[in-house]
């Protein structure tokens, strides 16, 4: 009978989950927030509770973040990891200041201490690559001159997730100084490590894993990365980085293949772990932080069109790129709720996953407008204040003194 009702329960969810998804493809947009909305239908406070299905739904979950992370290290080699990190650093700096400052401003100010406001940094820090390359596409931008400049930054993004995530897992276990040091230490070995052999014999271990047979290849990779995510987990190093590292170290066919046969794979998952994310957020306790949650989306939205258009002027792109740049970077979404997960499981301040879901929401909506609307607006704008200043007219000359004749 137990069995039956965890069908019925997943059933329903996964169902859901397609009309849900279907919808968003229909009007063009993300189907994070509707996921995410759909969680909150399920979960604790919600219009329909499920309670059958929970452990197999947060094993799920937990896949999901692996396979986002595995995908994300695909789309990249280690060469292209290590030219953006020479040529775009001082970008990935001001992407920093700019956006995770505010959000462990936000934190402190509402009291919830050091480790609150170090999530809540990362929550507002990291744009979501997979809403801004759709967006990019949709809107054909992909060749535009700006582009690369986003990519750059998206890529500094994920590769510093390879050094936040075990710093954050360090603090939320409640590790001392010492043990976050040799966590931190450990990690940043490991992504040193992997990178160096990447570089090295990235075509030797891609053809190891590389097979004709799609079924060989599907079970060899996705193998291999539940492994490596394991041992990474077991090491407090998170798993997320582990699977991150091995689709660094997968190049040529083997990176092709695998991103084939594991995309399906990667948006079930993910989709669950959304899911997931709102069955652990009460729908009630959303209004609270609403005040706060939207006041940090507009901060932050701001300071990412800001990064955008500095980095790009960085470039010598033109003023229009510059704000199209800006625009494009405003959507969060998977990451943002991956690094809010882990404080929600770690149970730390109660309010944070449903401050952390609203602002995801706002965001993720609010993302693709900007990336369409940010250039027209500003251009705009520039073109009015320069017609004003066209049309003010000049002071006229004083007037000639009467001449006084004797």
């Amino acid at each position: 009978m137990h069995t039956a009702t965890v069908f019925i329960e997943l059933g329903a969810i996964v169902l859901t989950l397609g009309l849900l998804g279907r919808l968003a493809s229909r009007y063009g947009f993300s189907p994070i927030p509707l996921y995410l909305l759909g969680g909150l239908a399920f979960g604790r406070g919600g219009l329909l509770p499920l309670s059958a299905s929970g452990e197999f739904v947060a094993t799920g979950a937990e896949i999901g973040v692996v396979l986002l992370l595995l995908m994300l290290g695909l789309e990249y080699t280690a060469a292209d990891l290590v030219t953006n990190l020479k040529t775009q650093y001082p970008a990935g700096i001001v992407d920093f200041a700019f956006n995770a400052l505010p959000g462990a401003a936000m934190a402190l100010l509402l009291g919830w201490g050091p480790v609150a406001a170090t999530v809540l940094a990362g929550v507002t820090w990291i744009s979501s690559s997979g809403v801004i390359a759709k967006v990019l596409g949709d809107l054909g931008r992909l060749g535009n001159r700006e582009t690369p400049v986003i990519l750059s930054i998206l890529v500094l993004e994920d590769l510093a997730m390879a050094v936040y995530l075990p710093i954050l897992t360090a603090l939320l276990a409640g590790a001392g100084l010492l043990v976050g040091s040799v966590t931190l230490a450990v990690a940043l070995g490991t992504a040193g490590a992997v990178l160096f052999v990447a570089l090295r014999y990235g075509r030797l271990i891609s053809r190891f894993v590389s097979h004709d047979d799609p079924e060989k290849l599907l079970l060899v990779v996705l193998g291999l990365t539940l492994l490596v995510a394991g041992i990474a987990q077991q090491l407090q190093v998170s798993a997320a980085v582990g699977a991150f590292l091995v689709g660094i170290a997968l190049s040529g066919e083997a990176a092709e293949g695998a991103h084939t046969l594991l995309s399906p794979l990667r948006d079930l998952f993910a989709a669950v772990f959304f899911v997931f994310f709102g069955l652990n957020t009460n729908p009630a306790s959303i209004p609270p932080v609403l005040l706060p949650a939207l006041a940090l989306a507009v901060c932050t939205a701001l300071t990412k069109v800001a990064t955008g258009w500095w980095a790009a002027r960085r470039a010598g792109i033109a003023a229009p790129g510059r704000w199209r740049a800006g625009g494009a970077l405003v959507a969060r979404g998977e990451f943002s709720i991956v690094i809010a997960g882990l404080a929600v499981t770690a149970g730390i301040e109660p309010s944070l996953g449903p401050l952390a879901t609203a602002y995801v929401l706002l965001l993720v909506v609010i993302g693709p407008l900007a990336a369409r609307w940010t250039e027209p607006i500003a251009t705009g704008l520039s073109t009015r204040l320069t017609t004003r200043r066209t049309r003010t007219p000049a002071p006229l000359p004083a007037p000639d003194e009467p001449e006084v004749r004797v």
